[in-house]
């Protein structure tokens, strides 16, 4: 990443128009947004009141599931694509406090996620973070990219966080994966969320309209047995395909975690 890719990446900024990545940024608390972001949250929050602790159920699945993944199963090598803004802890944070050598390569094609990548590039000495300026439907530029810094002879984990509800066509997104997982060895990981309009009643499907006819990119909710398919050849762990907040949630919780319509899993490639 150099700095003539973040003045580029500048000049393709749309502030006229809400983008996912801005309105969940400030869905989270954080500053990098636009009025624009802002207005089309605010409308959405207003039909929807849950969706706040949507964004956050997701984000807190992903530092759940990466931790596990780095204590539990071993993993120091992650592939995290649609990264999204840099709201902290990330990825790499989370991973390398479990292993400081661990190595992450984000991968986001968000313009203004490029320009705040810098705050995704903050690795341990022993660790290695890296960028890539790339679209998810380009498998294998990913991955030729990602070799620079991930020994693809050694486990990896693959993340995709609430990115791929984003391709419209359900066979886009299995050949996506298929490309994705014959690249890594067995014992490798797929953790990921997808939206769905299963949950929350009328509410969300209203939200999703909303969303679609306002913001980019437009968003493909799935139910959960199209989620499932997502799995086919790999050992899905326990407690299957849940709500994020019911995926392994936190034991000192002091109310029972509720449900946020988006679906969450992780598997291990056999």
């Amino acid at each position: 990443m150099t700095t003539g890719d973040i003045s580029a990446a500048s000049e393709r900024i749309d502030m006229t128009r809400p983008h996912s990545s801005r309105v969940w940024d400030y869905w989270l608390g954080g500053k990098d947004n636009f009025e624009v972001d802002r207005e089309l949250g605010e409308q959405i929050a207003g039909m929807f009141p849950h969706v706040v602790a949507t964004a956050r159920g997701d984000r807190e699945f992903m530092h759940r599931s990466t931790r596990f993944l780095a204590a539990e199963a071993g993993i120091d090598q992650f592939l995290d694509i649609g990264t999204g803004l840099p709201t902290p802890p990330n990825v790499h944070q989370v991973a390398q406090e479990v292993t400081p050598e661990a190595r992450v390569v984000y991968v986001d094609n968000d313009p203004i996620v490029l320009v705040h990548a810098r705050a995704l590039l903050t690795s341990t000495s022993e660790g290695s973070c890296d960028y890539l300026d790339a679209d998810m439907r380009e498998p294998g530029h990913i991955l030729r990219e990602a070799r620079k810094t991930l020994d693809f002879d050694r486990p990896v984990a693959i993340m995709l966080m609430s990115v791929l509800h984003f391709v419209a066509d359900i066979e886009d997104v299995v050949a996506i994966l298929g490309r994705l997982l014959a690249a890594v060895p067995s014992g490798s990981y797929l953790a990921l969320t997808h939206t769905t309009d299963e949950i929350g009643g009328p509410a969300v499907k209203t939200a999703f309209e909303m969303w679609n006819a306002t913001a980019h990119p437009k968003s493909q909710p799935r139910t959960r047995s199209e989620v499932i398919t997502l799995f086919d050849g790999l050992e899905l762990l326990d407690p299957g395909v849940v709500s994020p907040p019911l995926w392994r949630p936190r034991l000192d919780l002091e109310t029972a975690p509720e449900e946020v319509p988006l679906w969450a899993g992780v598997a291990r490639k056999p």
